[in-house]
This record gives structure tokens, sequence and C-alpha cells, in this order.
């Protein structure tokens, strides 16, 4: 299978990736081919790239760093969580949630087991889905890359606990805000900025009234828009006044929204987000935990699709440690459009006159 941009996928086509919405379940699932009227709907959901079966790829299976099983779970209880409180106007005085620290220990415990069993710590996100689900999703996918980085960290398992709980609860203030806002696709006002920005205050006043999770995981909330340099909100936080947690979780939130579609602009890839990040250090975040994070961030995901600069269309299919952003690549295109006669690859850490022009 290959990751493409929805705009090179054409009817016939055949899903080789389930597709999810908000709730966590499938929207479209491996196997279903595609027509011109599902790819509109992808389209319409703001969808803008999948995964596609392929012949010249039929072996290439990237691994999730979490099994969809998982994802799905997961995504629902926040699904859940997040509308109970979305509609607390119905629940008449009633505590919302009440069972929430140990629904959301449970679902960390279970990203955990999953990165337990994994031979390195090289982040591989393949979900696709719908803009509508972009809150669930990224609280998931923020949580995934807590925990990773509370692993690289050497937390132990009290401390990873805490983050995760505070990792996929870190944006529940967004509960607060005005839907028409989160949606805008043009430019808000300095009052529309300023009622936003109270988010993080709105999510920490939450957390804190929950006796079964812990204050410094509602900190996750209140800081992870701090900056290293102090420019941050709320309170205009820098360096080490910045809990470690809220460090992490803002790095994670930034890193998993460069590397999504939003209403305003397109996503960036994964090599643009990781660039995004050094340019910050020192700045936004510390730089030694964005050199920590970026250890473990697969740059071009095995199945991503690449131009190089001779013209050949490629796919990854394994990835260098000792050299992220060199690639094992396998032409499906040469340089005239045409395919290879037989597919074959391309080491290209041995092929430094090659380099990567853009991901398709």
């Amino acid at each position: 299978m290959r990751k493409v941009q929805l705009e090179m996928v054409k009817p016939g086509d055949k899903v080789a990736r389930p597709i999810f919405q908000d709730n966590g379940n499938v929207l479209l699932g491996e196997g279903i081919e595609l027509n011109d009227r599902y790819i509109t709907r992808l389209r319409n959901l703001g969808i803008d790239v999948l995964y596609i079966e392929d012949g010249f790829t039929a072996d290439i299976v990237p691994e999730d760093t979490i099994r969809d099983e998982t994802r799905s779970q997961a995504v629902n209880t926040i699904y859940k969580t997040m509308t109970s409180f979305k509609d607390e106007k119905l629940t008449k005085g009633k505590t919302i949630a009440p069972d929430m620290g140990r629904n959301f220990r449970a679902v960390f415990g279970s990203i955990m087991q999953d990165l337990a069993t994994r031979p390195n710590m090289l982040v591989n996100l393949t979900s696709i889905h719908s803009m509508d689900a972009y809150w669930f999703q990224h609280a998931f996918n923020v949580a995934v890359l807590a925990g990773i980085m509370g692993l690289a960290k050497g937390f132990n398992r009290n401390q990873l606990e805490e983050l995760g709980v505070g990792a996929l609860l870190f944006d529940i203030g967004m509960t607060k805000m005005p839907q028409e806002l989160l949606t805008r696709q043009g430019p808000l006002t300095e009052a529309e900025r300023q009622i936003l920005r109270s988010h993080p205050k709105e999510g920490f006043d939450i957390l804190r009234k929950y006796h079964d999770i812990s204050i410094v995981s509602a900190h996750c909330a209140l800081q992870h828009h701090e900056r290293f340099d102090g420019s941050g909100y709320p309170r205009g936080l820098s360096k080490d006044e910045i809990h470690m947690y809220g460090q992490i979780v803002g790095l994670a939130d930034t890193y998993d929204a460069l590397v999504s579609p939003r209403p305003h602009r397109k996503r960036y890839t994964t090599s643009e987000a990781v660039e995004f990040l050094f340019a910050a250090g020192g700045t936004y975040f510390d730089l030694d935990l964005i050199r920590l994070f970026c250890k473990h961030i697969s740059v071009y995901p095995i199945a991503t699709t690449l131009l190089l600069s001779t013209g050949q269309e490629v796919v990854v299919t394994h990835n260098n440690d000792l050299a992220v952003h060199r690639p094992r690549v396998r032409v499906i295109a040469e340089a005239d459009g045409k395919p290879p006669k037989s597919p074959y690859e391309i080491e290209l850490k041995n092929e430094m006159h090659i380099t990567i022009v853009k991901e398709l």
C-alpha cells in the first residue's frame, strides 16, 4: 500500500487503511473501492490523504504505533466525554463523567500496552480521519506522543499515568468555547482570540474538581500553551516555571496540529513539521526536549510517496535509524512517468547525489 494525496486518487482505487469518524468508528473500511461520490465525500470531510492498494507496493505495510482497536476505543471514550461536557446544560447540575479519572487511566493503560510491544519508539501514526474528528483524534495522538516522551525520559509508572491522563484531557477546555470560533476559516477579532485563549484555564478548572485526577495532570490543560521564552499564555510562564508535563504536552500538541489539516491551512509534511520544531528551539520549546522528541519521529513514514530530484516517484519501504532523512525507497515511476519493468529499490543514504523534492 502507499499513502497519497487525495487529489492523486482516482475511481477504482481501493482503500488500504480504514478512515475514521469523530467517534472512532470506521467511515470507510479497508478494501472499499472508491468512486466519484466517495472521493467527493472525502474531500468535503476535509480528508486530504489516504492509503490505497497498489500492485507495486502490495508488500509495504506501515506499522502504526497503536492498533486500530486501541485507537477506536480510546477515541470513542474521548468523544463521549467531550460531548457530555458540551451538553452540560442537559445534565441539570449532575456531576459530568463521574468516572472520568478511572476511564482515562484505563485508556492510557491500553496505549502503554501497545507501546510496550514495539521494538523501537519511532512514531508512525497512520490513522486517517475526517476534519470533524480532529479534536478527538488529536487528543489521542497527543497522548501517544506524550507517552513515548515519558518513556524516553525514564518516567516511572505513576508519572507516565499522570502525564497520559493529562495529555488525553489537555484540551477539555475547548468544550466551553463557542463552536463557531472553532470552525471559523477567516481571521478572528482580538476579542474572539481572547475568548479562545481562555480554554487552558477552563480545562484546568474542570479537571481540578475531580479527586481521582492528579493536580499535575490538570496542569497539562493549564500550561500546554505556555512557551519556553515566556511568550505563551495564560500566565506567561517560561523555562522551568512550566511543568515538564506541560512542556511535553505543548510540544506534542504543536507537532500533531502541524501535521493535521486545519480549516485555515493545509497540513505540514512530517519533515516540514520537524524543521518547524527545530526552528522553535529555545523560543517556543526547550531545544533538548525537541531533540529528544524528534529522535522518535519517523520523518518519512513507511508507505509515504515521494518525488526525487531524479524525477522518479518512489514509496518509502524502510527507515534508517542513523539516517532518518535518507530512507530506503521503491521506484514506482521513472522520470518519464512510466512504471519500471520490475520494481527496484534505492538506498538513499548511499546515494547522496539524490535528494527528496517533496511528498506526493
